[in-house]
């Protein structure tokens, strides 16, 4: 048996912040745990940057809203769930996530949750678990099963390493330099080409 532990922005739909980023004109939100290694840093100062300009998280979920997956996305979610146990495992939140497991059909998502207030300013954000992808990845080999990671960014490194199989998917230039040991696929024709080969591999 199998588990697929996969990230979300950048390999099922498209990055939040950088969403948010265009819809207020706010360069700095642009920056993602592609750019940014220290997840703590980086949301300390999306919480600062959010709150100088008044943006709360019905902002933030209106433009979600008008996010779709990327093109063949919902595809390769279902050919997953065919063959493994699909789990997203993601740093977003869950009052930002759930429009778009919707529209992905649903499969089991492990993530963080907001701390707001009755106006919807986003006041903190709370960690599922330190290190909860790793965990997720870890926990999945507990129970005797088979382990791949995908991921494209420095916060699902460690998710990737713990599997037995980790894939980057996408990711950018400086990601494949400083962690060049894990194969990089760059279409979803390519990553089933790649999960095909191993699961006929390891059967």
């Amino acid at each position: 048996m199998y588990a697929v532990c996969a990230d979300l922005e950048g390999v099922f739909v498209p990055e939040i912040w950088i969403s948010v980023s265009k819809y207020t004109g706010i360069d700095e939100l642009r920056l993602t745990t592609r750019d940014i290694s220290d997840y703590n840093v980086l949301m300390k100062r999306r919480l600062e940057i959010l709150r100088q300009n008044g943006l709360t998280l019905h902002i933030i979920q209106h433009v979600i809203s008008g996010i779709k997956p990327l093109p063949g996305a919902i595809e390769m979610v279902s050919w997953l769930k065919k063959r493994a146990q699909l789990i997203i495992v993601s740093d977003t939140f869950t009052e930002f996530a759930d429009p778009l497991m919707e529209k992905l059909g649903r499969p089991t998502l492990f993530c963080n949750h907001l701390t707001t207030d009755h106006l919807g300013n986003i006041l903190d954000y709370n960690l599922r678990q330190p290190d909860g992808k790793m965990k997720v990845a870890e926990a999945m080999k507990s129970l005797n099963l088979k382990v791949i990671g995908i991921g494209d960014s420095y916060n699902d490194i460690n998710m990737l390493r713990k599997a037995d199989k980790g894939i980057l998917y996408r990711p950018p230039q400086n990601v494949i330099n400083d962690h060049n040991d894990f194969q990089v696929v760059n279409s979803y024709d390519e990553l089933r080409q790649v999960l095909s080969d191993y699961l006929e591999k390891e059967s």
